[in-house]
């Protein structure tokens, strides 16, 4: 293995991880419409400032959003500079992927438990909903665990698995959905969004399978192996 290209290995991947995530973020906001009326949207909160137009709309939790990436750039920055000078491999994979979880997952539940306009209800007949939800709807249901699926996998070796990312979105979605149902939001708890978020998790996974954490099974036989030559060595 040729030493000088080592070191721009991680740099590079990390690299690669950023540019993917990007495009993630830029996919999303494009699926919502044109971006002179994404930008129209976003501003609302900003001609009518009220605490519930901040609090209490999508319009308000978008634009906090939006305003939280740089914080959450900065975030990865920090924790990879410290993981980085304290010898951690792959510190800006698991930096990314911690701070990637909470910022693409915190801001889409906070809307899907937002107050909504319709009488509290309860659909578990499948793909009975799916059939009559707007493009819009189906993309957002798609959103709302794609974060956690790409890079919770990036993140923890138990969780590189496509069918685990899919129960674990799936159960996240159940009790999204009982509490729509329990809480007084005026908001239908269907199984299809819990399909719909299982699946948008699961594809997500297997986007970012290429910079998943390798299992935890083969790191520990390579530290043993280690030890065990030096070991050898020593005797």
């Amino acid at each position: 293995m040729d030493p000088s290209a080592s070191p721009s290995t991680p740099a590079g991947r990390g690299r690669t991880i950023v540019i993917v995530s990007l495009a993630v973020v830029g996919v999303a906001i494009g699926a919502f419409g044109p971006v002179d009326a994404v930008l129209r949207t976003l501003s609302m909160p900003l001609r009518e400032p009220t605490w519930y137009g901040w609090f209490g709309t999508v319009n308000g939790v978008v634009l906090i959003a939006v305003a939280a990436l740089p914080p959450a750039a900065l975030g990865v920055w920090v924790l990879a500079r410290r993981r980085s000078a304290a010898g951690v491999t792959s510190a800006w994979r698991m930096s990314l992927a911690e701070v990637g979880m909470v910022y693409g997952t915190v801001p889409w539940v906070w809307m899907v438990m937002l107050a909504g306009g319709r009488v509290s209800a309860v659909s578990l007949v499948p793909l009975r909903d799916l059939l009559t939800m707007p493009t819009v709807q189906v993309v957002g249901n798609l959103l709302v665990f794609a974060a956690l699926g790409f890079f919770a996998p990036m993140r923890f070796a138990g969780l590189a698995s496509v069918p685990r990312m899919l129960v674990l979105a799936a159960a996240c979605s159940i009790l999204i959905e009982t509490a729509q149902y329990v809480l007084p939001i005026d908001r239908v708890s269907s199984v299809d969004d819990v399909l719909l978020n299982a699946a948008g998790a699961g594809l997500a996974a297997l986007a970012s399978r290429s910079w998943w954490c390798p299992p935890a099974t083969a790191s520990s036989n390579s530290r043993r192996s280690v030890v065990s030559s030096s070991g050898a060595s020593h005797a």
